[in-house]
């Protein structure tokens, strides 16, 4: 059973956690058109919302989306930092340089701005990505580098109690 339109956030999604935040799961195979749109899958925009952040994905070498309330969340634990030195202030400075408000259009489309398109090397192949509160946006070569599975994941999985 899939979800399909705003209604279901209403009713309820499986994917919400105790946080309140949505989840984001799944794979999708995409092409930006030649004026940088992206069609979001129903599934995303439902938990998308109507606004939402694009942004950078600082270490890894991808743009990310987050709704309005994950975007929230990690501002606030950004302004907690007990660390106010240089070095955090040029990351701020560098994140939120290459952030922006985006919302879609009527057929679902997102538009990339070209300077995020240039810093995450996207150019028209890319990969939807749901990764738990926010949804990564790869090129599609990118992507196959990025998804192997990592070295000793049992053992990860048991260190965070998962298994």
């Amino acid at each position: 059973m899939g979800y399909s339109g705003k209604k279901w956030l209403d009713v309820g999604l499986g994917g919400a956690s105790m946080s309140g935040l949505p989840k984001f799961t799944g794979r999708f195979e995409h092409t930006l058109d030649d004026k940088g749109r992206l069609t979001i899958p129903a599934r995303f925009r439902a938990r998308l919302g109507d606004h939402f952040v694009l942004t950078i994905a600082p270490p890894e070498p991808c743009l990310a989306m987050y709704p309005e309330s994950a975007w929230s969340e990690f501002c606030a634990k950004l302004e907690a930092a007990a660390r106010k030195d240089d070095q955090y202030r040029s990351f701020v400075r560098h994140l939120f340089a290459h952030t922006e408000e985006v919302s879609l259009d009527s057929q679902g489309r997102l538009i990339v701005p070209a300077p995020l398109r240039e810093y995450g090397k996207v150019e028209r192949d890319v990969i939807l990505v749901g990764a738990l509160t926010r949804i990564e946006l790869w090129p599609a070569e990118g992507w196959k580098a990025a998804s192997k599975p990592p070295d000793g994941m049992a053992k990860l999985m048991t260190e965070l109690g998962l298994y």
